[in-house]
């Protein structure tokens, strides 16, 4: 952490000493970084000289997301610039000696646990959003049941409740929110989900799996040559290093297929990925492979199954080798994509799901007691625009 207390007072100081101001802009389709370099008038050097692994992390950045830019009130000179790669890492650039540095940290924000209980008035999704102003946490309610429950049955006076954990970044929410524990009372009829922390998945009160999606390997590879992190610090380099998939080594060549079925949205170059297919999936899943050394006959707008070959092992772009880098994406934050190849059971067994029962016991009972008791939801401000740095960045 102490990283990130020295860049929150390097941009406290310079708000102060240069009369700067934050803003809060969005990152336009079609903008990579290097020409977000070229419009500030930054030489593009500054990306071709980074590493192998920094210069793949660019291309980590979405179409859509917010980033803030530190410029001098009076010259509108760019002073700083931090721009999210995942929720928890971002790329941040500064000046030092009239020239721009490249450096990657974590993202500072809080994070807020809370327990919610919302009657219905008209629907789930507009209820939650009224009650708290947090649409992705009305989104993800949504999305998490999946079809367990009719929402089209639920009448006046019916209630949903939550517990879910929410981050909060500049004084406004960021991210998709985790929900622990949910419930929707439909006439009566009380329907759980419960989330197991150990392999992230859902299940309902009995251990039983209520996801259907499920991914295989996508290539025959040799060894995994570099893992999943969100933020690993280097003890020799004395910088944080961050790898958002998994890299499997394997020859020039070997056919690449879908981890799971799903409609292509992006067969192209993406930056230092160099050849790239993306594929969405049910339950807002989205996955990248990338380095490719040709595609296959796909295209972009097509529906594939699992196992299709969508293209072959190379090492285009920003490579040391030939490999597949295997991104894995939910609802647009990235996770390990060995924590969902690995889940191949529908459902818990032995001790494993006896101590899940447990734990979803006292949640359920958590989730009625907040029905009863009413508490009044979070619902916090949007960012503003800064003429100092009050808030953690």
């Amino acid at each position: 952490m102490g990283l990130v207390k020295l860049l929150l007072t390097l941009l406290l100081t310079w708000c102060v000493a240069f009369g700067a101001q934050l803003k809060e802009k969005t990152w336009e389709r079609g903008e990579t970084f290097l020409t977000f370099l070229q419009s500030k008038n930054i030489p593009q050097e500054l990306y071709f000289n980074l590493e192998r692994s920094d210069r793949e992390l660019c291309s980590e950045i979405n179409a859509g997301i917010k980033y803030y830019v530190l410029e001098n009130d009076e010259t509108q000179e760019l002073l700083q610039v931090l721009i999210p790669i995942s929720e928890e890492m971002q790329i941040h650039l500064y000046k030092e000696k009239d020239q721009f540095v490249f450096s990657t940290t974590p993202v500072s924000f809080e994070e807020v646990t809370q327990t919610i209980a919302i009657p219905i008035s008209y629907s789930p999704y507009q209820d939650i959003l009224e009650a708290t102003s947090n649409e992705s946490l009305a989104n993800e309610f949504v999305r998490s049941f999946n079809q367990l429950a009719d929402f089209k049955r639920m009448r006046k006076g019916d209630h949903v409740a939550i517990k879910y954990t929410q981050r909060i970044r500049m004084g406004q929410y960021y991210g998709t929110p985790t929900i622990h524990a949910a419930l929707v009372e439909v006439r009566n009829k009380q329907t759980y989900i419960f989330k197991n922390e150990i392999d992230g998945i859902y299940y309902d009160q009995n251990g039983k799996n209520l996801t259907s999606f499920f991914m295989k390997t996508p290539v025959n590879y040799t060894r995994i040559s570099d893992r999943f992190t969100y933020k690993r610090w280097h003890p020799v380099l004395k910088r944080y290093r961050a790898h958002l998939g998994i890299d499997y080594a394997a020859p020039t060549g070997r056919p690449i297929v879908a981890a799971a079925s799903g409609k292509v949205i992006f067969r192209g170059v993406k930056g230092g990925y160099g050849k790239t297919v993306e594929i969405r999936h049910e339950g807002n899943y989205k996955s990248l492979y990338a380095h490719m050394s040709r595609y296959s006959k796909v295209k972009s707008g097509q529906w594939v199954k699992q196992g299709t070959v969508i293209g072959y092992v190379g090492s285009t772009g920003v490579s040391t080798g030939p490999h597949l880098h295997f991104g894995l994406y939910k609802n647009g934050r990235a996770i390990n994509p060995a924590n969902i190849i690995k889940v191949t059971k529908n459902e818990l067994k032995g001790k494993d799901k006896q101590k899940f029962i447990a734990y979803a016991k006292e949640l359920s009972q958590d989730l009625i007691q907040t029905i009863q008791n009413k508490p009044v939801p979070l619902n916090i401000t949007k960012f503003e625009s800064y003429t100092a740095l009050n808030s953690e960045v």
